[in-house]
């Protein structure tokens, strides 16, 4: 069954982990997706191996002009734009004492600004297209502290924080919007923690295991579907259970 038939959908940091995971899921169910990343041979490949219905835009989500091109591409070439996804994040792991201001700025630009860039420049076009839905990638870790994470924690907070906003604010338009926080998955993004911390939080982990990501690609399919006729402004927690020990 296509679920995504005739919709297009952009989906940041498409390049690599679950970005490219969530392109490929929304692709095979029917959708024309826009796969955007700054890396990119990554993306041009990812969006090659797509074929038909797939398009590679070059992209930095920290910055305006980049984002308008974006929406500008995905408008020409599709015709409109019915989803989104801010997928496209970083982490710096440094104590408070050792996190510089211009590498805090840098994961907030990104992880922060980019989410709240991609709404705001998506808003009108998705209302001209007559409504859609917008999944924003938080994280577990911005519902708990975590040691080291300092910039990581507090950007992902902000996204679940400007969720409920744009849900309020674009309801009117047939707009839903909502986050996921996904525990620790199997992507390059986790391939950089240190291996016994990792051991320890994958214990800790009433599932024992981390997830694929094509499992949180399910979610993501479902909350930009039809499927999801209701649900905006929430938080959808994608862990394994990990947080029910805190």
């Amino acid at each position: 069954m296509n679920r995504m038939a005739q919709k297009t959908v952009i989906v940041t940091g498409a390049g690599s982990g679950m970005g490219a995971s969530h392109a490929r899921r929304l692709h095979a169910e029917g959708a024309n997706v826009v796969l955007t990343d700054i890396n990119v041979d990554r993306g041009r490949r990812n969006a090659d191996a797509l074929g038909e219905r797939a398009l590679f835009v070059a992209h930095d989500v920290s910055d305006e002009a980049s984002w308008s091109n974006v929406i500008s591409e995905a408008e020409r070439v599709f015709g409109g734009v019915h989803g989104l996804v801010n997928n496209a994040g970083i982490n710096l792991e440094r104590s408070i004492d050792e996190f510089s201001v211009a590498d805090y700025q840098r994961v907030v630009s990104i992880n922060q600004l980019g989410v709240f860039l991609g709404m705001r420049e998506v808003h009108q076009v998705m209302a001209r297209s007559g409504g859609g839905r917008i999944v924003n990638v938080s994280s577990t870790s911005g519902l708990r502290g975590t040691v080291h994470g300092v910039a990581y924690c507090a950007s992902k907070a902000a996204v679940m924080a400007m969720t409920r906003v744009a849900a309020v604010e674009f309801a009117d338009d047939g707009i839903l919007v909502n986050a996921i926080c996904p525990g620790f998955i199997d992507t390059e993004m986790d391939a950089g923690i240190d291996a016994d911390v990792l051991s320890h939080y994958v214990g800790m982990t009433p599932l024992k295991r981390r997830a694929q990501p094509d499992e949180v690609s399910s979610l993501v399919l479902y909350l930009l579907s039809d499927d999801n006729s209701f649900s905006t402004g929430a938080e959808f927690v994608i862990d394994g259970g990990l947080t029910k020990w805190y």
